[in-house]
């Protein structure tokens, strides 16, 4: 996200809340929801605090042609703005404009994954301890998203049939992926520090983890059960924006991601490195070592096995099979031909 969103417009205080509620009756993420609210706000003011109901086809594409020649924001920033400018007139304002529909989205550029060797991937870790260690080695070792990794309830953890049960993930899907056997005590022993965390925020009164979605109405109680506690929970209590109770959420991504951008600093690696890099790590050394690519599309989430086929192009033993025509050559040292003074 690019600026600190802009305050509402004084003249049209219902509109945010609407939006807001259209969101949550629909289930979508918290974060879908501050991306939108972002961008509707955004909207607005570039149009000098216009309501979005006296505007139309002309001040949606004057803005999204602003985002991408004023501001140069990349396609799927673009398309993201597009998807809140649907949202709202479609689902808020109830204003069809079917010119919108068929709105052609900015086409994003197919670029292949970012991925460490085994060996860098080691090189991070050990720059690593605690909590951060163990979570960024799940992230790697199961194929986790950092939101899917963040997000892992206590009940979702199958120490002894080694699974992991990741639930409403991306496209509201749940699937099982692997815990690797390797982490099992230390995962064990970071579950038993977190009761024990639990068991101090009831004595205080507390205790309560934020639930999804409605579940926090139709189960009020289900809050403070164990089995609803993050596995890894902020070392700070905050308001649940849903229900305005205090609770103790999971530790923020900015921490997360900081976390990783020290530990790649310190590993001296010059690639770029997000959370995302390690589920590509994840995907890529299974298919080198020979796994089924099904089964690595299963462990991904992937709908669609082509979406886990651009990681058979970065793959290192298939480019180390081919043997360059300049290494043919120059290995010929009897080749008169070859002078390198």
């Amino acid at each position: 996200m690019v600026d600190a969103s802009p305050q509402l417009p004084l003249q049209q205080p219902k509109l945010i809340p609407r939006l807001r509620d259209a969101i949550r009756v629909r289930h979508y993420s918290l974060n879908t929801e501050k991306t939108y609210v972002y961008w509707v706000r955004f909207y607005i003011h570039f149009h000098k605090l216009r309501h979005p109901q006296d505007m139309g086809a002309a001040e949606v594409t004057a803005f999204l042609n602003y985002l991408a020649t004023d501001r140069h924001v990349s396609a799927s920033t673009q398309n993201q703005a597009l998807a809140a400018l649907l949202f709202l007139y479609k689902e808020v304002l109830s204003i069809r404009l079917p010119w919108l529909d068929g709105m052609v989205r900015a086409k994003r550029p197919k670029r292949l994954p970012s991925v460490l060797t085994q060996a860098e991937v080691q090189r991070v870790l050990n720059h690593l301890s605690g909590t951060r260690w163990l979570l960024l080695s799940l992230l790697y070792g199961a194929g986790l998203r950092q939101n899917e990794c963040l997000s892992l309830r206590v009940k979702d953890v199958n120490l002894d049939g080694r699974k992991l049960l990741i639930r409403d993930s991306k496209g509201a899907k749940d699937r099982v992926t692997v815990l690797p056997q390797s982490l099992v005590t230390a995962l064990s022993t970071h579950i038993a520090n977190v009761k024990k965390l639990h068991q101090a925020d009831l004595a205080r009164g507390f205790g309560e983890a934020s639930l999804p979605h409605a579940l926090a109405a139709k189960y009020p109680k289900d809050g403070y059960l164990f089995g609803w506690q993050f596995v890894f929970p902020s070392t700070t209590h905050c308001t649940d924006p849903y229900t305005g109770r205090t609770v103790r959420y999971h530790i923020h991504e900015d921490t997360v991601a900081r976390s990783i951008k020290r530990a790649v600093r310190l590993a001296g690696i010059e690639k770029h490195v997000s959370c995302h890099t390690f589920r590509h790590a994840f995907a890529t050394h299974l298919l080198e070592t020979g796994h089924n690519i099904r089964m690595v599309q299963e462990l991904l989430g992937h709908k669609q096995v082509e979406t886990t086929m651009i990681y058979t192009h970065v793959m290192h033993h298939s480019l180390a099979e081919v043997r360059s025509p300049v290494d043919r050559l120059l290995s010929d040292q009897s080749n008169p031909a070859i002078n390198p003074n």
